[in-house]
């Protein structure tokens, strides 16, 4: 990385310093808030100037340069089940949700997303899924339906992240929702 605080930060710059983040909190240098709060402004940061603060006061730990697993990939299940994850939590470039037979709440707008695109991936067997995403998100909606029902509701979204959701729905629903009210829990939206 650069030493020009002016300069425009890359996706890959902030990948080094997401996983330099990542090995800080796995070796217990940094409290899983602090570690969402550094990563958070570390996919918001514009400028080197801004990244340069989040690491200054840790160790360069490994010459690794890659992103951390935990930020490429997680998976999320409901088998049997309800299972709901929301408020602060660290989302990953690829999510994958699956629901067998219950239901599936995943609520994005809290979450911290490690950069401008996400990719949620679905899969809903006899189940209801539900993903809430930021007001100013962009969805793009790639999910395929056999005998379900599938819905985008709150409007367009604006300059905020882009939230891929692709994947299938079979016997089931999947609801994509900007607030709490688009959800429509009980009705047959």
């Amino acid at each position: 990385m650069t030493d020009d605080p002016v300069l425009r930060a890359s996706d890959a710059d902030r990948d080094h310093v997401a996983t330099l983040l990542g090995e800080a909190y796995a070796t217990g240098r940094l409290t899983t808030v602090e570690h969402a709060d550094r990563l958070e402004a570390v996919y918001t940061a514009k400028t080197m100037g801004e990244l340069a603060p989040l690491t200054r006061d840790l160790p360069q730990l490994s010459g690794d340069t890659g992103t951390p697993a935990s930020l490429k990939q997680q998976t999320v299940n409901a088998v049997f089940s309800k299972v709901i994850k929301r408020g602060r939590w660290i989302a990953s470039r690829h999510t994958h949700l699956a629901a067998t037979f219950g239901a599936l709440i995943v609520d994005l707008s809290q979450a911290v997303l490690p950069g401008r695109e996400i990719t949620v991936s679905v899969s809903a067997f006899c189940a209801k899924m539900i993903i809430r995403v930021p007001p100013n998100a962009q969805v793009i909606d790639e999910v395929g339906a056999l005998f379900a029902k599938r819905q985008v509701s709150g409007g367009a979204g604006g300059d905020g992240p882009v939230i891929r959701v692709v994947g299938q729905a079979t016997f089931g629903k999947v609801i994509v929702a900007r607030t709490v009210s688009d959800w429509n829990l009980h009705g047959d939206a």
